[in-house]
């Protein structure tokens, strides 16, 4: 164990057997995610530093408070890149809030989610005992993959000591194309191209517009551009838009006094919402973003209707709940593994549920 791992240790033992509740925290930029942060403060920022790098192999290994513009500047130097674009949602973003949050970016629908990417980690858990699971090349797992299972448990089962992660080579050629298109048929192209032999990296429709972007080599990206037509954005504008739906500063994100930004997912094949408010649809259709005012148990009964669930991304009211409730089955998993990993309670407690 490393100074700091045993600090961290006596203080979790301590806050356990004193039953103290810890808020679990280093740049704070995914604060506004999940229940409102309750606890004694807890800052992990000293805990940073990339701990190995394999770019042969594809796989990187750093500390939780590692900065997530640190780890993806080394990266970009062996032109390599993190394939699920996590957003940062500020300049504090770390590797373990990355993880924590759960989080991907536009990408995520063609490349894979946070999890799909996780191969190993170093956790403090409840007991104040440093647990190892996974490791550092891509078969390394046999029964349950806790790796896994931390990623979007928003720190509640336990301190991100060292992550693991798989990279990937960045793509030879990138293109954006504009199409004009109402919601229905955006959500109609994107999935007939989906089924398709094309390099879509990234969809995204808002005010009947639809931006499809394409990655790879740079023969199948001229000849998909040529196949598909549409109006080709620019390189720089193309890069900006991306990077803005990643980090949410479109402005059919934005969330005024009053209304809530929800996040629904749902079949790709879903039909349009039908829900009044600002809409944008990502993932071929399998994201959906609605801005407004909407009534929460409407949203959520929509989102079932269509085989999904909803979260209430930004604003609203935390305290009364930010996820879809659970099934009964699923709470017990829940509170168990809660149990095991946390048996006093202590780790960011309503950030998940407000029950544990």
């Amino acid at each position: 164990m490393t100074t700091i791992e045993k600090e961290w240790a006596e203080r979790v033992r301590a806050a356990a057997a004193a039953r103290t509740p810890l808020c679990l925290r280093a740049g704070g930029s995914k604060d506004f995610y999940g229940g409102p942060l309750a606890g004694e403060p807890f800052d992990l920022r000293a805990n940073h530093g990339v701990v190995a790098y394999e770019p042969t192999e594809l796989v990187v290994t750093v500390r939780g408070a590692t900065p997530l513009a640190e780890l993806e500047a080394v990266l970009a130097d062996r032109g390599q890149y993190l394939a699920f674009e996590p957003p940062h949602f500020g300049p504090g973003a770390t590797v373990g809030g990355c993880v924590g949050a759960g989080l991907s970016g536009p990408r995520r629908a063609n490349a894979g989610a946070v999890r799909d990417f996780m191969l190993g980690v170093k956790l403090l858990d409840g007991r104040g005992e440093v647990l190892r699971f996974g490791g550092q090349v891509m078969k390394n797992v046999a029964g349950y993959d806790i790796s896994r299972l931390v990623t979007g448990s928003l720190g509640t089962l336990g301190i991100l000591l060292e992550v693991s992660l798989k990279v990937l080579p960045r793509p030879v050629a990138e293109a954006t194309l504009r199409f004009e298109l109402d919601e229905a048929s955006a959500l109609r192209r994107v999935n007939e191209w989906g089924g398709q032999p094309l390099p879509v990296s990234a969809t995204l429709w808002q005010d009947g517009v639809l931006h499809l972007r394409l990655s790879g080599a740079e023969a199948a990206v001229q000849a998909a551009c040529a196949r598909l037509g549409g109006e080709a954005l620019a390189p720089g504008a193309a890069q900006a838009l991306w990077t803005a739906v990643r980090e949410q500063t479109l402005p059919g994100f934005a969330v005024e006094e009053g209304s809530v930004l929800w996040r629904l997912s749902v079949p790709s094949t879903a039909p349009a919402l039908g829900l009044p408010g600002r809409q944008l649809v990502e993932w071929g259709g399998a994201q959906r973003w609605l801005a407004g005012a909407a009534d929460a148990q409407a949203v959520r009964a929509r989102a079932v209707e269509l085989g999904g669930h909803a979260t209430a991304f930004r604003a609203g009211d935390r305290a009364a709940g930010v996820f879809q409730p659970l099934a009964a089955p699923l709470a017990v998993v829940h509170r168990r593994l809660k149990q095991a990993f946390d048996p006093a309670g202590i780790f960011n407690p309503g950030r998940l549920y407000p029950e544990f």
